[in-house]
């Protein structure tokens, strides 16, 4: 039987509040400021909608803190199906907001169920996993069902077509898998296949709107004729290895394996991605290796931004004093680009500060993953783990150039209600599994 240290009273934990807290009080100042124009006009109300949804956030905080968090797990399946359904609903009858298909909502009231669905297969993938012996984990069996588990929302996703939220997902498993005591080889092999995909889907737009070249290797790429060759003499040679592995059970049959393997999986998944992928998407990928390809219409935000941050020097320009954002020259700058607002206000100091705030939550998190002894609640973490660092470093990285823009929010800062309560969701849950970490059987 499975007890808990008794613990009374009103307890949160302060490493994992106050670090919240801290980011939601600036999102909202810099909300405020973003909504300023270049006369001192206030010409939005969004900052008083980002406090209700504080309050909101906060107050789910708390109630999940105090929801024995494995309750979530044996539910777990039925919150991922919900999700599911909500998903394929937003498909059918959801609005188009900045090119994606991603919000659903009923008598003026709604949101993304993305946000909440990376939550939910997290919940789900944990849940899965801990019922699994630690050499059973690495069999095809429950790897191919854990995968099944994350593609299948993963899908629906990027049909929106949402790629940022989608990317998201990868980042999460990994963590989660890597926790669960997956093979590091499998990792990689899951990691690679990713990141070569994307290259497969890209490189032929790159070839043709930055080189210019639209024969050769970008030919290879896009000709259904070449197209068919190359995943067919994948196919033949992954056959071919997996014939020698099971036959001789030589490792270079096994390691040719996982090569070819990686090729056709990579290479066909690549072919479904270009076929996806929008103008607009591609155009982010490409203005991020040349911003001078475009500078009026996909590089703007992107060359905006970095004037911003820029600008800002050490100390900033001042509080409502930046000019980027109140000439409206920065887009999507309540969203998106919210870092962007703080470094050209506050300056090197500003974006110090907040990068503290996201490592203390970071670290705290490592930490409890360090003391908590039950499995599924340590996967949990890990993945919210996963989910936070991907979010902080993607959307801080495309506003200083150095990621491609994904359009995916900066938790606790970024304009909107969905992430603000996924994510707050996410802390509460967290600290829960911190306070019931004392467990033994």
């Amino acid at each position: 039987m499975i007890t808990e240290q008794p613990r009374g009273g009103f307890s949160l934990d302060i490493f994992l509040l106050l670090p919240i807290l801290g980011l939601m009080t600036i999102g909202i100042l810099f909300i405020y400021s973003s909504g300023v124009d270049s006369s001192g006009v206030l010409v939005t109300n969004e900052y008083l909608k980002q406090l209700a949804w504080a309050l909101v956030a906060l107050s789910l905080l708390i109630a999940f803190s105090y929801i024995n968090y494995n309750i979530l797990g044996d539910f777990s399946v039925w919150l991922y199906g919900i999700f599911i359904a909500l998903l394929v609903l937003t498909l059918l009858f959801g609005k188009v907001v900045n090119g994606a298909k991603a919000w659903i909502g009923i008598f003026g009231l709604g949101g993304q169920p993305s946000e909440f669905a990376k939550i939910a297969t997290l919940l789900f993938l944990s849940h899965y996993l801990s019922g699994k012996q630690r050499n059973e984990v690495n069999t095809p069996k429950v790897l191919s069902r854990a995968l099944a588990i994350v593609l299948l929302p993963m899908a629906l996703i990027l049909k929106q077509p949402d790629t940022g939220t989608t990317l998201v997902f990868i980042p999460i498993t990994l963590m989660i898998f890597l926790s669960a005591g997956v093979r590091l080889r499998t990792i990689i092999y899951i990691a690679v296949t990713g990141v070569l995909s994307i290259i497969f889907a890209l490189v032929p737009y790159v070839l043709q709107i930055i080189y210019h070249e639209s024969y050769g290797l970008a030919t290879l790429l896009t000709e259904p004729k070449s197209i068919i060759g190359i995943v067919g003499l994948f196919a033949i040679l992954s056959a071919l290895t997996l014939y020698g592995w099971v036959r001789f059970r030589s490792r270079i049959f096994f390691i040719l394996l996982y090569i070819f393997s990686i090729g056709l999986i990579s290479f066909s998944a690549g072919l479904l991605l270009h076929k996806v992928l929008k103008d607009y998407q591609v155009m982010r990928f490409i203005v991020f290796l040349d911003p001078s390809i475009d500078p009026q219409g996909s590089g703007w935000n992107l060359i905006q931004s970095m004037t911003a941050i820029g600008s800002g020097g050490f100390w900033g320009k001042g509080f409502l004093m930046g000019t980027q954002s109140h000439y409206r020259f920065l887009p999507m700058q309540s969203t998106d680009f919210i870092f962007s607002i703080l470094g050209e206000e506050w300056g090197f100091l500003g974006t110090t500060t907040v990068f503290v705030l996201f490592m203390t939550l970071i670290f705290r998190l490592l930490y409890i993953m360090g003391t908590v002894k039950e499995p599924f609640g340590v996967f949990v973490v890990s993945g919210f783990l996963g989910l936070f660092l991907t979010h902080m470093l993607v959307n801080v990285g495309m506003t200083i150039g150095i990621m491609p823009v994904t359009g995916i929010p900066l938790y606790f800062l970024s304009y909107g209600g969905s992430s603000l309560v996924a994510g707050s969701i996410a802390v509460g849950i967290a600290t829960n599994i911190y306070k019931r970490r004392f467990r033994f059987s």
